[in-house]
């Protein structure tokens, strides 16, 4: 039966709700939580750029619109693939948090698989008409960077490449939120790409991938079964958890060594996010302590995702403030 066939004020409250819905599904899928990781990868780029030079604001507005166009038009798309091969339906209740398990729109009703097809679509066109502007009127080059980018967030989920299903997308995450962001930002500013804005950047994606590192743990048992072979997948919780404490010390080790590459020691500021992610290596390792077959709830692990997540920012917050204030104060 349709709407039309319906009493006026059922088939309006049906509309309404299918509207709320709909609104609820799009809220979702852009999920403020998760676009952090692209904000934290702006603002690096932009305290560089702050730091060598006076900044385009407008600019800058113009290519946070088109970075976070492409989070959103990502995870849209990621949820289509995810849905197809049965990543999102595989999960249990008790396996989904608030960071992993997808954004769940097609899970939950909110969208149809159509529904959220356009909204990949629309938000992908968003983006290419920013990037577009920015290339037409700012700086040239920026296609290049915007071409990665895309690529990178469409064949994270997408055929042929499916990064994340063949073990890749932890890397493309890093290059992603790392130096493809932090580049493409400073780049608007400063018409070129300094070694510098790439070195900066270098640990924060490996923060990223590491709090997608932690993500995938809730996920892992859905995953293996619809063959995506995340990191966390081929080596086991308990591995995944030792190899996760690796990251960290590689990740702030690379902070430490970041003046060697001629950024001002003022960068250092980045060990503030230090402590939240050795707070979720401790997290995760006492997860993990149980064996793979059965582990402890999942919502064990939201303190280590939160930790991990809260790190990523910290690390950002602290280097920009550092190289800002360095630059005020020469």
């Amino acid at each position: 039966m349709t709407t039309a066939a319906l009493p006026a004020p059922i088939a309006a409250a049906v509309a309404d709700r299918s509207r709320r819905s709909i609104a609820a599904g799009i809220w979702r899928v852009a999920d403020p939580k998760i676009t952090l990781a692209s904000v934290a990868s702006m603002i690096v780029g932009g305290a560089v750029a702050g730091h060598d030079g006076p900044m385009a604001w407008g600019w800058l507005a113009l290519t946070v619109l088109g970075v976070f166009a492409v989070e959103a038009a990502k995870n849209a798309s990621g949820e289509i693939f995810d849905w197809d091969s049965g990543c999102d339906t595989g999960l249990t209740e008790a396996e989904r948090t608030p960071f992993s398990g997808g954004k769940r729109v097609l899970v939950d009703g909110l969208m149809t698989r159509g529904q959220t097809a356009i909204m990949a679509a629309v938000f992908y066109l968003i983006a290419i008409v920013v990037g577009l502007a920015i290339v037409i009127a700012r700086e040239p080059a920026v296609i290049y960077v915007g071409v990665v980018g895309v690529a990178l967030a469409y064949f994270y989920h997408a055929p042929p490449l499916q990064l994340a299903y063949r073990g890749l997308g932890e890397l493309a995450v890093a290059l992603s939120y790392g130096p493809v962001i932090a580049a493409g930002t400073y780049l608007v500013q400063r018409h070129t790409i300094a070694p510098s804005v790439l070195w900066a950047a270098a640990p924060l994606g490996l923060a990223a991938a590491g709090f997608l590192w932690v993500n995938e743990v809730p996920d892992a048992r859905a995953d293996a079964l619809a063959g995506k072979r995340t990191l966390v997948v081929r080596l086991g919780r308990r591995r995944a958890a030792r190899a996760f404490a690796g990251l960290v010390a590689v990740t702030y080790a690379g902070v430490l060594a970041l003046p060697l590459a001629g950024l001002p020691l003022a960068i250092w500021g980045g060990l503030l996010g230090l402590p939240m992610a050795v707070r979720a290596a401790r997290r995760l390792a006492r997860f993990a302590a149980a064996t793979d077959d059965a582990p402890p709830p999942m919502v064990e692990v939201v303190p280590a995702q939160a930790a991990a997540l809260l790190s990523m920012v910290l690390m950002a917050v602290g280097a920009g403030v550092g190289l800002i204030v360095t630059a005020a104060l020469t």
